[in-house]
């Protein structure tokens, strides 16, 4: 089937997933999980899951409330332990909603922001060395970038290298990452008066974090904004994130 978590994939999610040992069984989890990554990669409605996911309503009410319980994140937690993230790099896309998404209650944000493209909304990533994602956030897509950088990069660990392009350069940025040993190798903006240190050689690598967007967006769920929750969108993006550590995984084995 195509989209299907493999028999290695599968190998790899299943311990990660919460236990249910009372109670009435479980509907099987790796078939619910299949429906729901052929809802991601494809972009479909809901409704038009087919059948042999099973009810599309047991597909999307495992979604939201795995989400509501946090499986979603201790799932890419338990996966991304690397030790190559040394070296992180930090960016981010904009995101054209769809017009469904955005029939939200008036003073309801949902992350939204309107810039030239109308509604959008804004995925902030980091990513390892490999271009493999750390940490992920939504913003609305008129939101500047360096406004939430402060929260993706308190987990760079020590000594470690910052990489971004000239949206992040702020005195503030640089001081938290010199703050825990580090160095952020950011491309000084053109009405910036200090000195920095900045090495365009090592700042090439910083496409990883571009092709990382890159794969995402293969995801149709995730190309368009379908969803009216950003929550909801960003449980989206985080499948998406894990599916892509299961990837790196599989191939290794």
């Amino acid at each position: 089937m195509r989209y299907a978590l493999t028999d290695a994939e599968w190998r790899l999610i299943k311990p990660t997933l919460p236990c249910k040992p009372r109670g009435v069984p479980r509907v099987d989890d790796r078939r619910v999980l299949n429906g729901i990554f052929w809802v991601l990669r494809s972009g479909a409605p809901w409704r038009d899951l087919p059948e042999r996911y099973g009810p599309y309503t047991t597909c999307y009410n495992r979604f939201v409330r795995w989400r509501f319980a946090g499986v979603w994140d201790r799932v890419l937690a338990a996966i991304s332990r690397r030790d190559d993230a040394d070296v992180q790099m930090i960016d981010s896309t904009i995101v054209r909603a769809h017009q469904h998404a955005t029939c939200i209650k008036h003073g309801v944000t949902e992350e939204f922001g309107r810039s030239r493209g109308g509604l959008t909304t804004k995925i902030h990533a980091v990513v390892d060395g490999n271009g493999l994602p750390l940490r992920l956030a939504l913003a609305p897509g008129h939101q500047h970038d360096s406004l939430s950088a402060t929260a993706l990069i308190e987990g760079l660990p020590e000594g470690g290298m910052l990489l971004a392009d000239k949206a992040y350069d702020a005195n503030a940025i640089r001081s938290l990452v010199a703050s825990r040993g580090g160095w952020a190798n950011i491309p000084p903006r053109r009405n910036r008066r200090d000195p920095i240190c900045f090495s365009p050689y090592l700042y090439r690598d910083r496409n990883l974090v571009e092709r990382f967007f890159n794969r995402i967006k293969h995801c149709r769920r995730i190309a368009t904004r379908y969803e009216k929750r950003a929550a909801n969108f960003l449980a989206f993006v985080k499948l998406a994130a894990i599916r892509l550590w299961l990837g790196v995984y599989e191939s290794t084995a």
